[in-house]
């Protein structure tokens, strides 16, 4: 068992642990008022693996739970969504007393932590991930929010949880796509800021000593959070490859490519552009790429750069018509390269 504190405006436990799933009634009963009513927030793939267990442990504990489902998918992480999530908060009678529970991977952690944080200016959430990018990555640090149609999380609220719970044991059901989805995220904490992690990322075999491959990833970036809760500076570079990540993700209608696919293509790209500009050391995006075949991962896409110029231009992270990308020097060394979108287009001729 690992547990760590995540030292926010409101300070936080993440509890990492196998079979902690199960014992989350009593795990949460040392966060939420005793006999609080809460949704329990899914989907539709989730639902059939985890909800019961879930459910009962928090109703063991003396809390009143209801459950609420939603139909799998980035597609479905919409304000459509959210305002059901609304309806069911509703009919469960949920007050500022109460609290939400986030019961799946990233969308569900996103989508629900939005409805938390709206739903009568605010309630507690707990997130129990259960994919491998939701419990390295998205679980902690505060980010809720939906996309448009015009770009992913467009709409969002920062809003920390009051309670992680991560079941290493939830992998073990978890189809190889998608604990390769998630690589792609690892990979990005080596490549900001750990060649060690990167390494052993590029060996392969991380499966072994989950536990403690988790907390290394979760240090990386409960440090950048703590630092810069409010995406303001330091926590930015968490964002590698999210720039092309989250254009290429528009570009394809938020189908046929998961997020850590994308991310894992904006990186190869960042990188090219990186060392066609002399700022990153050269072969960067070659090992970058090696580690992410390793898991299955794309390398590439067929996009064109004018179109991922003006798909990141509309990306939240663009401000006043400029973009922080973040870039590397080499891999576990990055840093912030303001670029308005002449410098961003240059930077992408890389990409032909």
């Amino acid at each position: 068992m690992t547990e760590l504190t995540v030292h926010t405006g409101h300070p936080y436990r993440i509890r990492i642990e196998a079979g902690c799933l199960k014992r989350a009634g009593e795990l949460a009963a040392r966060e939420f008022p005793a006999g609080a009513r809460a949704v329990l927030v899914c989907d539709s793939h989730v639902r059939p693996l985890y909800a019961q267990p879930a459910a009962d442990s928090l109703r063991r504990a003396g809390f009143r739970v209801s459950v609420f489902e939603f139909p799998a998918g980035e597609a479905h992480k919409t304000l459509a969504t959210v305002s059901t999530i609304y309806g069911a908060f509703a009919r469960a009678g949920l007050t500022r007393s109460d609290f939400a529970v986030a019961l799946g991977g990233g969308v569900t952690g996103d989508t629900a932590g939005f409805a938390a944080a709206t739903w009568m200016r605010g309630i507690r959430f707990a997130q129990i991930p259960t994919s491998l990018l939701a419990q390295i990555d998205s679980s902690i640090g505060g980010k809720t929010g939906v996309d448009l149609p015009q770009g992913k999380n467009l709409v969002g609220a920062f809003h920390q949880p009051s309670l992680v719970l991560i079941d290493p044991d939830t992998l073990k059901t978890l189809p190889a796509h998608f604990f390769s989805d998630g690589m792609g995220e690892a990979v990005k904490h080596g490549c900001i800021k750990s060649r060690p992690l990167f390494d052993r990322i590029a060996r392969g075999g991380v499966r072994a000593g989950l536990e403690g491959f988790i907390a290394e990833n979760l240090k990386i970036k409960r440090a950048a959070v703590e630092r810069d809760e409010f995406d303001n500076g330091e926590r930015m570079l968490l964002n590698f490859g999210h720039t092309f990540g989250h254009a290429l993700e528009a570009l394809h209608g938020y189908r046929g490519l998961s997020h850590g696919e994308a991310v894992g293509v904006g990186m190869v790209m960042m990188a090219k552009c990186g060392e066609k500009a002399g700022l990153t050391q050269p072969g960067t995006a070659d090992e970058i790429a090696g580690a992410l075949q390793k898991y299955g991962l794309p390398v590439w896409d067929e996009a064109q750069p004018a179109q991922l110029v003006r798909a990141a231009l509309l990306d939240k992270k663009a401000r006043g018509g400029v973009v922080n990308l973040v870039m590397l020097r080499k891999i576990g060394e990055s840093f912030l390269y303001p670029a308005d979108e002449k410098r961003l287009s240059g930077l992408a001729e890389a990409l032909r």
